[in-house]
């Protein structure tokens, strides 16, 4: 392989500690021969600790000093158990998500992302694009609520996740909109221990707050370690 067709990813540590684990080798942009470009001429992360990356060789950052949060939404998956018999919930893939927790989740990752990129000692947050300003545009695909609905009586319901989600990350430019890169990871909110725990509703929050609070924490020592 052509050494100078895989490019390393020093000036990219977005996806190298974007989501948990550990890799031993260093995330590199794949832009060799067999290399599959996206449709928007991205190319593979290789050795990424997200689920799925992609970066467009040669990207340099250096002149951004601004950033700006553009969500574009939280998408659930269809379906989900509304019930709240027990054979409902024993037959239950997942749950339906009531439009008060779906004003949670949204509040809880407004909250995150700005409370966690505010803090960062090289990109102030700016609400306009700029020459100099960096568009941070994020999603929540596929959303699965485990929590079954309240039920009548002393019934105690244990779990070991309260969900999963599907973040999608893009780095753009907030005046060109061209793309960076591109980083998609799915997670749970669950305690790190695995086990099972009661569910109500403040273990599930804090639970969910703890998911986004790892990803909005990754982004910013990713954008804080830019060299490039």
């Amino acid at each position: 392989m052509n050494t100078r067709k895989l490019l390393r990813l020093a000036a990219l540590p977005l996806f190298a500690i974007l989501a948990a684990g550990c890799s031993t080798a260093p995330p590199t942009i794949d832009t060799s021969e067999g290399a599959v470009a996206t449709f928007d001429g991205l190319y593979p992360v290789l050795n990424s600790r997200a689920d799925a990356a992609w970066a467009a060789p040669g990207m340099d950052l250096s002149g951004y000093t601004k950033i700006m949060l553009r969500g574009e939404g939280i998408e659930y998956r269809p379906g989900g158990e509304s019930g709240r018999t027990m054979m409902a919930r024993s037959n239950a893939s997942h749950y339906e998500v009531t439009e008060a927790q779906r004003e949670r989740l949204l509040a809880t990752v407004r909250e995150a992302f700005l409370k966690e990129l505010g803090k960062s000692t090289r990109f102030t947050l700016v609400d306009e694009p700029g020459p100099d300003v960096l568009m941070i545009r994020g999603a929540l695909l596929d959303v699965v609520s485990f929590v079954p609905p309240d039920t009548v009586g002393r019934t105690e319901v244990f779990l070991s996740s309260v969900g999963e989600a599907t973040l999608v990350l893009e780095i753009r430019d907030s005046i060109t909109h061209a793309i960076f890169a591109r980083a998609v990871d799915r997670d749970a909110a669950e305690a790190m221990s695995g086990t099972l725990q009661r569910s109500n509703r403040p273990m599930n929050t804090s639970e969910v707050r703890q998911m986004v609070q790892r990803w909005a924490r990754s982004l910013r020592e990713a954008l804080e370690g830019f060299t490039g």
